[in-house]
């Protein structure tokens, strides 16, 4: 058995666990293989190991692996994207988690070849360092994307801060679950917002236990080489 394999045997005990703990019932959480720091090999071995949903934050690095890996997956970019690198990726993607601007989202109608699901990032801790709408912003946002023919709002995304204290980390995640469900309620065409991409290595069981549907895991589930090619250098 890979080590891949092991770590996501071992993700997806925990989440079966968290989603017992939320009491959720239905609903599945999508694992996202967060492959941005590590080669188009690894990367490879996350797909034999059953992995079809992957993530990357750079174009360059997302077009690289596109080229090199013929699998039926599915690509998600989850940085923040520049206005001026939509071409590069818009068309070879299938979910943008990173939509937090009208300047990005008119390049995307002008760019795309068809409707791109979309994951409205906000910024729900108000940290400077972090990219994303404000709560209050999400849904004029929202509303203001009723006429993008190539925007589909699928859902949300957010990172907690890099804290121990989890009941702040809890606070955001619940935060976003009831911003999602108010645009949910709404009944947008455009913007069915059902989804919630929150949670990362270090807090995905929270993020699970509070309502996230996709789930952000790298080092835990796929490593990170450029770290441990750090280490070995120790």
């Amino acid at each position: 058995m890979t080590k891949i394999l092991t770590n996501l045997n071992k993700l997806q005990d925990l989440i079966t666990a968290a989603e017992k703990k939320g009491n959720r019932q239905g609903d599945k959480v999508q694992i996202i293989a967060v492959t941005k720091e590590v080669s188009v090999e690894r990367t490879q071995e996350a797909i034999d190991a059953g992995l079809s949903h992957l993530g990357e934050n750079r174009p360059e690095g997302l077009q690289r692996k596109i080229a090199e890996i013929h699998a039926d997956v599915h690509w998600h970019y989850i940085g923040s994207l520049q206005t001026r690198k939509v071409k590069q990726v818009i068309n070879s993607i299938d979910y943008l988690h990173s939509l937090d601007r009208l300047s990005l989202a008119e390049e995307i109608e002008k760019r795309a070849d068809q409707p791109v699901k979309c994951f409205v990032q906000v910024n729900v801790s108000g940290e400077e360092s972090k990219h994303g709408l404000s709560i209050e912003e999400v849904l004029p946002f929202v509303k203001a994307l009723k006429s993008f023919t190539k925007i589909q709002v699928v859902g949300l995304m957010t990172m907690a801060p890099n804290t121990e204290d989890e009941a702040i980390i809890r606070s955001v995640f619940k935060q976003l679950k009831q911003c999602q469900q108010q645009i949910a309620e709404q009944g947008f065409a455009h913007a069915p917002c059902t989804e919630l991409s929150m949670g990362m290595s270090n807090d995905f069981e929270i993020a699970v236990e509070e309502g996230a549907t996709f789930v952000r895991v790298g080092t835990a589930l796929v490593g990170n080489e450029r770290g441990e090619q750090d280490e070995h250098e120790k």
